[in-house]
């Protein structure tokens, strides 16, 4: 029955995979009708207009330009989108680099500067589809003057073994960049600009979504000081970084471009896909199999250990009471937790979460856990996170494996690696966070 019950967790993950398709969430924005171009509520003519641009970064922004070249046909005129290695999609007009995530490499600096030049010779006679997604943040890395990418790169490695949140990771990085915090949108001001966004980021604030590069950036050099200072970062940080932001608190150098700039009285925001329209898929498609579903959140974030016992919590609960569900049960839920990073091992936050899981339900009959990121990658691994039920920890203490032991050297990949459980999908395409789907039969 175990095995039945892994089956059907993989399944239900798919539907919410499907259910943020990027190609079909850009169909369902962007639609043209003779010479009118519909994208959500608003309408362009396009016949004012000498050429249409799509440009991007993301994780998922080759399937999204594969999407704008099937709706828009001859009428692009071309375009730049960077993803991660291997994150693919055939394209004719629109111009395909890939590039280092989640640490940023000298690739995808070189593609943030071509971006940034074709950005900057626009005019009011051109149209921007800008198509981002999860991931264009590491992918856009275009250092301010003075800090060199392998300061970014230590930069943004400090931050992520740090614990520190999305959202204050890329308060600074908005700060480190030509591009980002809106700044692509000034470089490409006075052209008429449409972003298109799939968000990986839990609330789906426009400004944190790969930093933001069209969006106006409420956050100031101050909070980027106040970030370093609460994981204790600034005795480690790049001597370059620690003046630059200095320099900002000063008045030194410039601010980001806030919302009520004038640079974006032509743009135009639009999210196509976020975490709940997949869970929401997910929950269907549990209900299809015999499941009364309950989705708890999207918006589950902060320690990985605690969550994982919040939501093992709430599967006792289920077992012993029947609240707040009645077996067969199915929770679902999503958002993106942390892990601070103190051993030397290989996971990432879903395989993490898996295992803190599996250590709480052992021993329990008919329960399944499954936790992925929605991207297919989950840390720097090639699994998406991992599936457990309550006989993982035995299986694994039969076979030498010490879960607890794995989870300090923070290397839970190479336990589920040798159980056979990790949960390996390959690059989707997409990208909305982290879905996870606990069974209790």
């Amino acid at each position: 029955m175990q095995e039945d019950l892994k089956k059907e967790a993989r399944q239900i993950f798919e539907a919410g995979l499907r259910a943020v398709d990027p190609i079909e969430a850009i169909k369902r924005f962007l639609s043209v009708e003779g010479n009118r171009l519909r994208c959500g509520e608003q309408e362009l003519d396009l016949g004012t207009f000498d050429r249409v641009w799509a440009l991007g970064a993301g994780k998922a922004s080759a399937a999204m330009a594969q999407a704008v070249e099937e709706v828009l046909g001859d009428r692009v005129s071309g375009g730049l989108v960077i993803v991660k290695y291997d994150h693919l999609a055939p394209l004719e007009k629109i111009r395909l680099l890939e590039a280092g995530h989640p640490t940023p490499d000298e690739n995808g600096w070189l593609a943030a500067q071509q971006l940034a030049e074709m950005a900057e010779k626009l005019d009011q006679k051109d149209l921007v589809l800008f198509l981002l997604s999860g991931g264009g943040s590491a992918l856009l890395p275009m250092p301010v003057e003075g800090i060199t990418l392998a300061e970014k790169m230590s930069t943004t490695d400090l931050l992520l073994k740090s614990g520190a949140s999305i959202q204050e990771m890329n308060t600074i990085r908005k700060h480190l960049s030509q591009v980002k915090g809106g700044q692509l949108a000034r470089l490409a001001h006075p052209a008429t600009l449409i972003s298109l966004i799939l968000s990986d980021v839990v609330g789906d604030p426009l400004d944190v979504i790969a930093s933001g590069p069209t969006v106006g950036d409420p956050t100031q050099f101050q909070d980027c000081l106040e970030v370093v200072n609460r994981y204790g970062l600034e005795e480690k940080l790049p001597g370059s970084v620690k003046s630059h932001l200095k320099a900002g608190l000063g008045r030194e150098v410039s601010e980001t471009p806030k919302p009520d700039d004038p640079i974006f009285s032509q743009t135009y925001t639009f999210l196509v896909g976020t975490n709940v329209q997949a869970l929401k898929a997910a929950a269907i498609e549990a209900e299809k199999r015999g499941y009364g579903s309950l989705i708890l959140s999207s918006m589950i974030e902060g320690d990985t250990t605690e969550a994982a016992r919040f939501h093992t919590a709430i599967v006792r609960e289920i077992v012993s009471s029947g609240h707040p569900l009645e077996p067969p049960a199915c929770l679902i839920s999503g958002g993106e937790t942390t892990v601070v990073v103190r051993g030397r091992g290989k996971g990432g936050r879903n395989q993490h979460f898996a295992l803190e899981a599996a250590l709480e339900l052992e021993g329990l009959e008919g329960v399944c856990l499954l936790s992925g990121g929605t991207d297919g990658t989950d840390g720097p691994t090639d699994a998406a996170g991992a599936v457990v039920d309550g006989d993982t920890v035995a299986r694994g203490l039969a076979k030498g494996l010490n879960p607890k032991a794995f989870l300090e050297e923070n290397d839970s990949y190479h336990f589920f690696q040798d159980l056979g459980d990790l949960l390996i999908t390959g690059p989707t395409n997409t990208n909305v966070m982290d879905l996870r789907v606990i069974l209790v039969k």
